[in-house]
């Protein structure tokens, strides 16, 4: 089972960093993905990492590439 935060991408739409509309980055295991939208199928809670707060779960993510579509679901 992974651990996921996510939060959200304030430098969306800069170089190496998505277009405008990637506006979630989704980290699993020091790995960053860029995201237009995440599903969060799974408990989740707050925590702060730094000066940063984020949305953290416990899961296995499936990437759908042609949507740019990021979903974490419960491990059975």
């Amino acid at each position: 089972m992974n651990k996921y935060h996510i939060r959200f991408n304030k430098t969306a739409g800069q170089p190496d960093r998505g277009t405008s509309n990637h506006v979630w980055r989704v980290f699993e295991n020091g790995t960053e993905y860029l995201a237009r939208h995440v599903r969060i199928n799974t408990i989740s809670w707050s925590e702060q990492t730094g000066p940063d707060w984020n949305i953290v779960c416990l899961g296995k993510m499936v990437f759908h590439p042609d949507v740019d579509i990021i979903e974490i679901n419960p491990e059975p």
